[in-house]
């Protein structure tokens, strides 16, 4: 008898265990060494010499056999090859990454390809990176190439908040940008999908946006309060439980399509993720006005701009130090965005280059020339 075989669709909600809390590294060598003997830590070069004299206590106490290894120049095929290589020299019978968004996407992958456990411990809020069963890899030059779903969320998360706020007010800056764009991506990306995850998913992205607009000019006013760490929690967890959640039907769209453009011109790669991200959701909501007329879109974009003022998100292609590039290397950016599998067709209508160029170059545009500004109109009519 031929055997039935059906789709299976795993939940990825959530890490297995997440501790959090002021110096909360020192307290966590249980869980750490309930998953192996062998660690290998994975960050980038100036976090390792941070972070791991901290877990050196734990290690010594666990009798943990650890090493570190950089995962330099970027979460990059070749970067992951030698990572390989110090898995087998080391022996190593699990994984901590430590770092920032590429940092933990690099441990995660790893992990995944080597079928280890992995522990995350991000240095600052600047993404979900931490909680998230995804990676994106990148070109040694940082471009980004591709994502990888992974098979699970983290064995164990560490939020350490004394940590965190070592890092500098930028990175939180970026990782608020990164984080409110679940709202303006979720709420188009689901469609009107009845999914009950979905559904929870999409007006868990309205909440984590309302926090976010609430509390982000006081928590950065106040590094280390409680507002503060609200926030935090909001950029990194919150955002990972939207994603959870949500799954293939609260992904990515033309916010994140913009930010992977961005990284294929070299003058961007001094830009945190999150600042490109932010900048993205103006270019989004400006395809929505153009292209769709949409009026919710034109009142979206002028709330954020106000906010992005207050806080330190850049607004335009000036704000990301990028105004100097040329038209040629600005229509690149355009194109990849633009590609047949690309997140930016997530959006209910169809974007050219043409039209994505236009946006790039107008988001600050005052709402009465918003309401002019057609679907048929070119790059060379905006710019006049």
């Amino acid at each position: 008898m031929e055997k039935l075989t059906s789709s299976i669709t795993p939940l990825l909600i959530s890490p297995a265990k997440i501790l959090r809390g002021n110096s909360i590294i020192s307290q966590c060598g249980q869980d750490i060494a309930h998953l192996g003997k062998r660690p290998l830590v994975v960050g980038g070069d100036r976090v390792l010499p941070v972070v791991f004299p901290q877990l050196q206590s734990v290690f010594q106490r666990y009798k943990l056999a650890a090493e570190s290894v950089s995962y330099t120049p970027d979460c990059s095929e070749s970067s992951l090859a030698i990572l390989q290589g110090a898995i087998a020299a080391h022996n190593a019978d699990f994984i901590i990454g430590v770092g920032g968004g590429k940092a933990l996407d690099t441990a995660k992958l790893l992990a995944h390809r080597s079928q280890l456990p992995i522990v995350t411990i991000p240095t600052s809020g600047a993404t979900c990176a931490a909680w998230s069963a995804l990676s994106n890899v990148y070109s040694n030059e940082g471009a980004f190439q591709y994502d990888v779903p992974l098979d699970r969320c983290p064995d164990l998360l560490i939020l350490d908040y004394d940590l965190i706020q070592t890092a500098p007010q930028r990175t939180l800056i970026a990782g608020i940008g990164d984080a409110i764009a679940k709202w303006y991506e979720a709420s188009v990306s689901s469609g009107n999908s009845p999914a009950t995850l979905t559904i929870a998913a999409v007006q868990q992205a309205r909440v984590l946006r309302d926090i976010l607009l609430q509390k982000s000019a006081q928590a950065l006013q106040n590094p280390g309060g409680e507002d503060w760490r609200e926030v935090v929690d909001a950029s990194v967890l919150l955002a990972g439980v939207i994603g959870g959640l949500g799954g293939a039907n609260c992904r990515t769209v033309a916010a994140h399509a913009v930010h992977n453009g961005l990284t294929h011109i070299p003058e961007a790669h001094g830009i945190l993720h999150g600042e490109k991200v932010a900048y993205g959701i103006l270019v989004q909501l400006r395809l929505e006005e153009m292209v769709q007329g949409n009026q919710l879109a034109i009142t979206a974009r002028q709330q954020l701009l106000k906010f992005y003022h207050d806080i330190g998100l850049p607004k335009t292609l000036e704000d990301l130090g990028l105004d100097g590039i040329s038209l040629a290397a600005l229509r690149h950016s355009a194109e990849i965005a633009c590609q047949p599998q690309s997140d930016i067709h997530r959006l209910p209508f169809a974007v050219t280059p043409e039209q994505l160029m236009a946006a790039m170059v107008s988001t600050t545009v005052i709402t009465e020339n918003s309401r002019k500004v057609s679907a048929s109109k070119t790059l060379p009519a905006i710019l006049e």
